[in-house]
């Protein structure tokens, strides 16, 4: 027994060394003890992005907003259950971003694919409940979402947890037991938003601030400046549409099954309204696998086809 529990802290120690030299270069020792016991303590006393949830002024009223929740990340929220009950038809303003965060991102194409991800999420979602139609055209709900805050992702140390999770899926012997290696807790991203759902009088009939970073257990590392914010785009838009559902504060978990179109959308099919087309369709099995590579979204989320109008 502890021969074969030193061999596995042999066998993991050096895969993470061997992972480590990839990127920064020398050779230096790195024991798995020191690895095993850094990460429980950070996964207490962190384990993910700090990204501060503060007002900034893009909704078209904080009034109702109830007081901040959350573990993972912060939110604040408010929905008008009774109006939304009546609800038929949705459509989704292109997300936008705040000059703040808009600065953070240093590319355009980038801040693109984190909106776009937001949006289209939300449009398959919503399909769920709503008839989604394009914006601009009348409908009794209108969302509108501002990216207030992006925390970049570090690059170098997500290609480091990669190599290393990666790495150790094929280095492993086939008689040491499965270890789950958590991803480092450094250089995680996080983002903030801030979005609402009018009506077409323009009053506000739900609203949430929300803020969360990346952690280390959840969030797959990919190597791009973006790759948190991307990933951190979808659960914002699942919390958001599951409130406009629901016209309730979401549930802490959410074990119901997907829907037939849902799926089909997830696997990079048709979606079940036109109007969620003018965001492109899902990356699919490639972007999953793609995923867990740690490869950056830009290369399997393809822009909108021309001329799909939003």
């Amino acid at each position: 027994m502890e021969h074969s529990r030193r061999r596995s802290e042999n066998v993991l120690s050096n895969l993470f060394t061997r992972s480590f030299h990839r990127f920064v270069g020398p050779k230096r020792k790195f024991p798995l003890r020191t690895l095993c016991l850094a990460l429980p303590l950070s996964l207490v006393v962190a384990g993910c992005a700090s990204v501060p949830m503060k007002e900034a002024g893009t909704l078209t009223s904080y009034a109702n907003l109830g007081a901040p929740e959350g573990r993972l990340g912060k939110k604040r929220l408010y929905v008008d259950g009774q109006y939304l009950a009546a609800v038929k038809t949705a459509s989704i303003i292109p997300t936008t971003f705040a000059s703040n965060a808009a600065s953070r991102v240093k590319s355009q194409a980038d801040r693109s694919l984190v909106s776009n991800a937001l949006d289209r999420a939300l449009c398959v979602a919503l399909s769920e409940k709503y008839q989604m139609v394009p914006a601009g055209r009348p409908a009794d709900l209108m969302i509108r979402s501002v990216i207030t805050n992006v925390v970049p992702t570090n690059k170098t140390m997500a290609g480091i947890a990669t190599a290393v999770t990666v790495g150790g899926g094929f280095a492993l012997p086939t008689d040491v037991p499965f270890v789950s290696v958590p991803r480092l807790p450094i250089g995680l991203g996080g983002l903030a938003v801030e979005a609402e759902a009018v009506d077409s009088g323009g009053v506000q009939r739900a609203a949430m601030v929300w803020a969360r970073g990346a952690n280390s257990i959840q969030d797959d590392p990919r190597y791009s400046e973006v790759g948190d914010a991307y990933g951190l785009a979808s659960t914002f838009a699942s919390d958001f549409s599951e409130i406009l559902i629901t016209g309730k504060e979401p549930k802490m978990l959410n074990i119901s099954l997907p829907s037939r179109h849902k799926v089909r959308s997830w696997l990079g099919g048709k979606p079940k309204y036109a109007a969620c087309e003018s965001f492109g369709r899902m990356p699919g099995i490639f972007g999953a696998a793609a995923a867990n590579f740690g490869l950056p979204p830009q290369w399997t989320d393809k822009k909108p086809k021309p001329g799909t109008a939003r």
